[in-house]
């Protein structure tokens, strides 16, 4: 009985690490995918891409994307090989464990086989049944020798059976692990060729040297049209604050007048209740519960939101960027800039009301979605499919984006900000969408 309780042990071991290292293995091949499938993102764009001063710019922050990604693969790689190495060694460990045990399983059968030889007596078996002091010393011995006899049949299957499983396990992991050194080696192979590409195409940008002025000048225009649209989404927000609070407060003195007149006409008792009653009813109150709960909701999903588009790659981040090209110059960005298909759909990153729609020079149309204290806001559109006052639901269609002329590749721009009282902080985008 105690090998049985031993052997179950080793078997709950067995399975626990199994689980375990499974659930390793299924996270590595899960980011493996979403490496695989930003690259041929980065992939397809490039092959859109056009050889203009801003698509090749642009072009460099993609290919710079794509080494990257395929960086962090290779690490993906080795981590699943070592993981796997590490398994074999286990189950190896595993199966000398068995090994030792069903050894010892079958020296106890040899013994019990010499018994059974020397003590030649088919009736050997009745004989220790019957030769019990009374009929239930005889029924136990009877069950003795069945349960021995079970357990020991148990015993030997049950390990041969799952050591013949971590063997074909092993040879899997082997395979798998052969299979990704060779994978490995190609996307070496595929790396390099891609930091040729890079070098090729930074190359190129020697001829713009000779316009750094253009370059500069062009960049300067960009950095006014950022700074207007700041300062245009800033306002839309201020004037949405300040619109609700009036209404809040035209409310709240519709709710003060009633209550005024509901005392006129009542007893002081009834008064007080009457004046309980109506301020409960008053329509902020329901609102105020709505919003809060979105805003929940929606702090809820930080880093579970969906990216604005389908697909594409970020090639300017949230906060300080250098410039792709030129030395000691850096941007500011206070959103992300996802490079996408022209004139890709733009989709709500959560379900909430549109509170604002502009047009602004340089960044097309502007699209800004209320989710309870927080605000999404959608740049560079070409066209709006939603009205002031909408409701979306998540992944809503609400517009298609910009392509400025010779571009095959369009940007969306997309913020998240977030109102506290009359103050509105600029978020880091990259933290709440996933891709």
């Amino acid at each position: 009985m105690r090998n049985v309780n031993r052997f179950f042990v080793l078997l709950v071991l067995f399975v626990s690490f199994s689980v375990e290292g499974q659930s390793v293995t299924d996270k590595l091949r899960g980011e493996e995918a979403r490496l695989e499938r930003k690259i041929n993102d980065t992939k397809q764009l490039l092959a859109k891409s056009k050889s203009n001063t801003t698509s090749s710019l642009n072009e460099l922050r993609v290919i710079e994307n794509q080494i990257s990604f395929r960086e962090r693969l290779l690490k993906n790689y080795d981590n699943q090989i070592r993981s796997a190495e590490l398994k074999v060694v286990s189950k190896e460990k595993q199966i000398i464990e068995l090994e030792t045990k069903i050894q010892k399983l079958k020296d106890q059968y040899k013994r019990l086989l010499l018994y059974a030889y020397k003590h030649r007596n088919k009736y050997g078996k009745m004989m220790y049944i019957f030769s019990a002091d009374s009929y239930f010393e005889a029924i136990k011995r009877n069950k003795y020798l069945q349960k021995i006899s079970e357990i020991q049949i148990k015993q030997f299957t049950l390990i041969k059976q799952h050591q013949r499983l971590i063997k074909e396990e092993v040879a899997s992991i082997e395979y798998e692990k052969r299979h990704k050194v060779s994978v490995m080696d190609e996307k070496r192979k595929e790396r390099k060729a891609i930091e040729e590409d890079k070098i090729k195409q930074e190359a190129v940008y020697q001829k713009f040297k000779l316009e750094e002025e253009v370059i500069l000048a062009s960049l300067k225009e960009n950095e006014k049209a950022k700074a207007v649209l700041k300062n245009q989404i800033a306002e839309a927000i201020r004037k949405e604050i300040a619109a609700a609070e009036l209404k809040r407060k035209k409310e709240e003195e519709a709710a003060r007048k009633a209550a005024l007149a509901k005392k006129e006409v009542a007893s002081v008792k009834t008064e007080a209740e009457s004046e309980v009653k109506t301020e409960s009813k008053i329509p902020v109150f329901s609102d105020t519960k709505e919003s809060e709960a979105l805003n929940k909701s929606f702090e809820g999903n930080r880093g579970r939101l969906p990216w604005p588009v389908d697909k594409g790659t970020i090639t300017e981040s949230f906060g300080q960027n250098p410039h792709p090209t030129l030395k000691n110059v850096t941007t500011n960005n206070r959103g992300i800039d996802i490079s996408a298909p022209k004139n890709a759909q733009v989709r709500a990153v959560f379900e909430g009301e549109v509170t604002s729609i502009l047009n602004i020079p340089g960044a097309g149309k502007v699209i800004i979605i209320k989710h309870g204290n927080y605000r999404t806001v959608y740049s560079n559109l070409q066209d709006s499919y939603v009205s002031i006052g909408q409701k979306v639901s998540t992944k809503k269609v609400i517009g298609s984006l910009l392509s400025k002329d010779k571009q095959s590749i369009s940007i969306a721009h997309f913020e998240i900000h977030h109102v506290v009282g009359s103050t509105v902080n600029c978020l880091n985008p990259s933290l709440w969408v996933t891709h």
